[in-house]
């Protein structure tokens, strides 16, 4: 977009010269106002936004000095400013320095003077609007800085202050997690697939919100879920859409959904008054990561809804529960099916209401994870939700069932042991054995943590930790370098080397190649060989 100019002169014949001396629109302006004093400019200046003003030095009504003083003082606009006079005077030039006028230009004026001139606004300007993007990126950054202090509750009143200040935050809030189903299958995607993803996500929700965009957190340091971003959901937002809560949140689903393919979820926390006390709705989205896998399958969660708890009425049946958190603990098969026969039939008897199902599967979840942090110190409260989270049954068993309930707690025993053995730890180690033995083969980060008793999305996420990136472009990288190999070592074709680092796509193993070394294979081949000549010549 091309900068607007402003010319003010009280001599038409000067702003006609002015307006034909150079080729305006190829320099990058367009002149979007000719004034004949500077009251006339500074009227047009309180309605207009523009770019560059030039202007005489002495006119009726209202000088070039007066002008640039006046739009100065008064904040009107902080357009670049080049004074235009007959005088030689470098009196005229320091008052107008003393007001940020750029430069101080003699009648008559040059065609390579005006051009120096423009061609100076234009690269101060780029310099401008870099700056200004980088101070949005960082104010951007600090305010969710302090957004993430508060859904923390770990806080100072600095930061409480700062949020309030820079974001709308009127009426009731809820924090509300927007992110995708199938954990499992995303941790078999690459770095740049789960960017692309996350991108689609992001923009589709941006595109609903619109002005309120800036409530969307999908950059916040600390914010582990790659897949995943947060929103903080104002009452504001739902009026001015004349939307009930539920309205809105159908049709943020809608807009989230658009084009992707994975199933996207919202679980939306608890209304809370005030944004001081966000961080009980943040962490009461966060609870709703487990529960949901013993739910009717849904495509959004409310806290108030699926962790619902009757003060009125114990429906609590402890005894039952105790006994299967114990038999999880010493992984007694027969006994988990007994004490899940046990709660069920207990639970039956009652009625087995929602509420009833509820308040007894919210009491084992919390003794479970409870009981997986005491096992290995290293594993966070975070780390065993996603586990419950991402442990989704096959089809065929429903959720909340017996089946379902008997299912899990063996898992979860499993899960247990290996906590016990601290496998987080030397599963990497395995991992790395099975990419240099097998790398060749079908090797999915959803096998091997069948094979090593690890969640997949735990492992997925040490692994990146501490490879810097992604299983799927790990392995990549590694079937990439074993080829690079062959190729310098074998005079196999291309075709034959693709199959035996496990790509049976030959145009594909190509385009990889290619991204990874920055050449094809055959390039790749013949480049060395050159080399290798160059120096037996030597």
């Amino acid at each position: 977009m091309n900068m607007k100019v402003l010319l003010v002169d009280d001599e038409p014949f000067i702003l006609q010269g002015l307006s034909v001396l150079i080729d305006w629109q190829a320099e990058g302006f367009d002149i979007v106002k000719m004034a004949s004093n500077g009251k006339e400019a500074l009227d047009y200046l309180r309605e207009n936004p523009v770019d560059l003003i030039i202007a005489d030095i002495t006119m009726p009504v209202m000088t070039g000095l007066e002008l640039l003083q006046t739009i100065r003082e008064e904040e009107v606009s902080d357009a670049f400013f080049v004074i235009l006079s007959g005088y030689n005077d470098f009196k005229y030039a320091q008052k107008a320095i003393r007001y940020s006028c750029m430069d101080y230009m003699v009648k008559p004026v040059q065609k390579a003077g005006l051009l120096e001139v423009l061609r100076t606004v234009a690269r101060q300007k780029a310099v401008t609007l870099k700056q200004e993007d980088e101070n949005r990126k960082i104010e951007k950054l600090y305010l969710m800085q302090n957004v993430n202090a508060l859904l923390t509750g770990k806080y100072e009143n600095a930061d409480l202050k700062y949020v309030k200040e820079n974001m709308d935050l009127s009426g009731k809030l809820r924090y509300v997690h927007i992110g995708l189903d199938n954990l499992s299958q995303l941790e078999d995607l690459s770095d740049e697939e789960l960017k692309l993803l996350k991108e689609k996500l992001v923009h589709n929700v941006k595109r609903f919100l619109g002005e309120d965009k800036a409530h969307l957190i999908c950059e916040m340091p600390g914010y582990e879920d790659e897949h995943e971003i947060g929103l903080l959901l104002s009452e504001h937002m739902t009026k001015e859409r004349e939307m009930s809560m539920v309205g809105f949140m159908e049709k943020l689903y809608e807009a989230a959904s658009g084009d992707i393919s994975e199933n996207v979820v919202l679980l939306v926390g608890k209304e809370v008054e005030d944004i001081a006390r966000i961080s009980n709705s943040y962490s009461s989205a966060c609870m709703l990561k487990p529960f949901k896998g013993f739910k009717a399958e849904k495509n959004i969660y409310y806290y108030e809804e699926e962790v619902h708890v009757n003060q009125n009425k114990v429906v609590l049946c402890k005894q039952s529960l105790d006994s299967l958190v114990s038999a999880v603990e010493q992984n007694d098969r027969v006994e988990i099916n007994n004490s899940v026969d046990e709660l069920f039939n207990e639970m039956e008897s009652m009625g087995m209401t929602g509420e009833i199902v509820s308040m007894n599967t919210n009491y084992l979840l919390f003794q479970l994870i409870h009981l997986a942090v005491e096992q290995d110190e290293s594993v966070d409260q975070e780390e065993v939700m996603l586990y419950i989270s991402d442990n989704v049954f096959d089809s065929g068993i429903s959720r909340g069932s017996r089946a379902h309930m008997r299912r899990f707690a063996c898992e979860y025993a499993e899960y247990l042991i290996q906590l016990r053995k601290n496998v987080s730890r030397g599963v990497l180690l395995e991992v790395e054995k099975e990419v240099k033995e097998h790398f060749a083969e079908n090797l999915t980060l959803k096998g091997l943590s069948k094979k090593y008793f690890v969640n997949s999305s735990y492992l997925g996420q040490i692994f990146r930790k501490k490879y810097g990136q992604s299983f799927k472009d790990y392995l990549s990288n590694y079937r990439i370098n074993e080829a690079a190999q062959l190729l310098l070592r074998t005079d196999k074709k291309i075709s034959v080397i693709a199959e035996e680092v496990g790509y049976h796509d030959t145009d594909y193993f190509i385009t990889r190649f290619i991204e990874q070394k920055g050449c094809t294979p055959a390039k790749y081949r013949k480049n060395a060989g050159e080399i290798e000549g160059a120096e037996k010549d030597v």
